[in-house]
């Protein structure tokens, strides 16, 4: 037999006593409808007592479980109270659901704990190479080196270089902790997409020539457009700086970058297409995590700090949409991210 209530415990536990008291009864040579009486009120009054016990036991046993989980100190006539008005198995219920919040908490703090410790040791990583680079620069400047016209020249532009990739990722976990933060507030305003991406494509245009990459804006052949957004212009700008900059360090030398502004409805969708070096299969999935990459060798060579991919993905998720990848080997890569259509 399952009991599942405190009502049904005290009925179970008053009949056995009334039955016994029946039994004793009819024993003794009492009438039946006298028995019967004495063993009703035995019943009732056995039946009553039982719940009353059954209530303060299970409300003295709850009472340090509830303290733990409001928090505070409960006295057991409040848990008896609530008892009251409630089944044994919806406290249980209720406890349980708490005791699965509080696990999925603590799995989310585990996380959380683990993510920072990575990303520290990731940081001083980063900053370390640089550091120990104008270190030993200066080093040897100072043992001699200084004196020596041409060493001295090369060892300072090599340490303003690492100077510069110290600006370079300071300056993006600058950004990457502004939007990390609940106070930064996106100030979304209506502008043209495709003026924009045309903007950020001639800013681009000296650095793609050292590679003699050719960068194509499609979407409109007159302004304005019909391609209009509402979306944070600054942030949105550093979306397209930091896509069509990758696609020029890892594009291939006389290809081609393609952003390209698509009309989806209530959407506008932006493609940055390159035929460089792509993005092997098993990388696709990590591409936008912090310090991440695919070629950390070429990386490094070309300046990149690893945060560029994981600034765009915070900035177009503020903005509620999101940003994917598709690539091949060899082939090229296309990253894609939509914004809000404005009605015009």
């Amino acid at each position: 037999m399952i009991i599942k209530t405190k009502e049904s415990a005290s009925w179970l536990i008053g009949a056995v006593a009334g039955i016994c008291a029946a039994i004793a009864l009819f024993a003794l040579g009492i009438t039946w409808w006298l028995a019967l009486i004495a063993s009703v009120l035995i019943f009732v009054a056995v039946s009553l007592f039982a719940l009353w016990m059954i209530v303060k036991y299970v409300a003295y046993k709850l009472r340090p479980i509830y303290s733990m989980v409001l928090s505070r100190d409960v006295h057991t006539g409040d848990i008896a109270e609530k008892l009251k008005e409630q089944k044994v198995e919806e406290v249980s219920d209720e406890l349980n659901a708490w005791a699965d919040s509080n696990d999925k908490e603590i799995m989310r703090l585990k996380e959380a704990e683990k993510f920072r410790k990575q990303y520290l040791g990731n940081v001083a990583h980063e900053l370390k190479t640089p550091i120990f680079n104008i270190q030993g620069y200066i080093s040897t400047l100072l043992d001699g080196g200084l004196e020596d016209e041409i060493i001295n020249r090369k060892y300072l532009e090599r340490a303003e270089k690492s100077v510069e990739r110290m600006i370079n990722i300071l300056s993006d976990l600058d950004t990457i902790s502004r939007l990390d933060s609940d106070m930064n507030q996106m100030h979304c305003e209506s502008f043209d997409m495709v003026a924009l991406c045309k903007d950020f494509a001639e800013q681009s245009e000296m650095e793609a020539a050292k590679r003699n990459i050719t960068l194509i804006v499609k979407g409109a052949d007159n302004l304005p457009s019909t391609c209009w957004v509402n979306a944070d212009k600054f942030y949105i700008g550093q979306v397209l700086d930091n896509l069509i900059v990758n696609s020029i360090r890892y594009g291939k030398e006389g290809g081609t970058t393609k952003i390209t502004c698509r009309d989806m409805l209530d959407k506008v969708l932006v493609e940055v297409e390159d035929n460089g070096i792509g993005i092997a299969k098993s990388d696709l999935p990590r591409v936008f995590e912090r310090f991440y990459r695919t070629d950390k060798g070429r990386s490094r060579e070309q300046g990149g700090t690893g945060l560029g991919l994981a600034i765009v993905k915070h900035i177009v998720e503020n903005h509620g949409e999101k940003v994917s990848v598709r690539s091949e080997l060899g082939k090229g890569s296309t990253f894609t991210f939509t914004l809000n259509k404005v009605k015009l």
